[in-house]
């Protein structure tokens, strides 16, 4: 499987276009590019529905948390994290098979550039929002910090899960790989990336499947929200690009780490 407010609302009429030449409520030099290689000839559209949350500063270029929730939207099947203005626009693309929509993790940027989210949804359209970042840059063409410390093969593939249930029949699931997720872009280091994540129960029914790139940051953290209950096992199964598989088993706690919402 490879696969920013007030103003932005004003511009973003949520009218369907066609995935060419439209206006960008951002003004991105990229926009245009990148709609006809994500979208083709899909119907999209600008909704802030689609919530994008980063912060408005890069304090860390090589790892900027951003999260994607969808859960508002109905019959969300498809999920696409990217930056206009990276070397590799592309983190993830995302499909949550029998999870919410929802999805968090850390990204290189290597400029300042738009940050976005789209999501397809079961009539095919795309909607799609986002913000201007500012980041110093750099972050898609500096060496992992593995590689600078030369320990990195010795933690390679290491995976840490946990999960815990949460109301409505979901759970929230936390998981980092150790990898350097190499982007090709420094001198006399390759690309090395993990490329595939797929999330299963314990009978093997597909809760979540995931294409990532060398955008993504060193040591990939992921939250994901797969519908399987308390005491449920999780399996976990990736491939990197030299071909390695990773596996592991998270249990979904018993109890949630949060105390339950008062009743009204």
């Amino acid at each position: 499987m490879k696969r920013h407010v007030a103003l932005l609302l004003a511009l973003a009429a949520a009218v369907p276009v066609r995935a060419g030449p439209v206006v960008d409520p951002l003004g991105s030099p990229m926009w245009t590019a990148h709609a006809r290689t994500l979208f083709g000839d899909d119907p999209v559209r600008f909704d802030p529905r689609v919530k994008v949350d980063f912060p408005i500063i890069a304090e860390n270029q090589r790892a900027f948390p951003v999260v994607i929730d969808a859960r508002t939207i109905p019959g969300v099947r498809r999920m696409i994290l990217f930056a206009d203005l990276n070397p590799i626009p592309v983190a993830i693309d995302y499909r949550p098979v029998a999870a919410a929509a929802y999805v968090a993790t850390r990204i290189k940027l290597d400029q300042r550039t738009p940050v976005r989210g789209a999501v397809q949804i079961d009539s095919g359209e795309w909607l799609v929002w986002g913000g201007w970042v500012d980041a110093a840059g750099g972050g898609c063409s500096t060496p992992p910090v593995s590689r600078v410390k030369g320990d990195w093969a010795d933690h390679l593939g290491e995976i840490r899960g946990e999960a815990w249930p949460l109301p409505g029949g979901d759970s929230r699931l936390r998981l980092s790989f150790r990898h350097p997720m190499d982007t090709g872009l420094v001198e006399n280091i390759a690309a090395y990336h993990l490329e595939e994540i797929d999330v299963r129960g314990a009978d093997g029914r597909p809760l979540a499947e995931m294409a990532i790139w060398a955008s993504v940051a060193e040591d990939p953290a992921l939250t994901l929200m797969p519908r399987i209950g308390a005491g449920e096992r999780i399996g976990i199964e990736a491939r990197d690009t030299n071909g390695r598989d990773y596996r592991a088993q998270v249990e979904v706690a018993r109890q949630s780490p949060l105390p339950a919402p008062p009743a009204p």
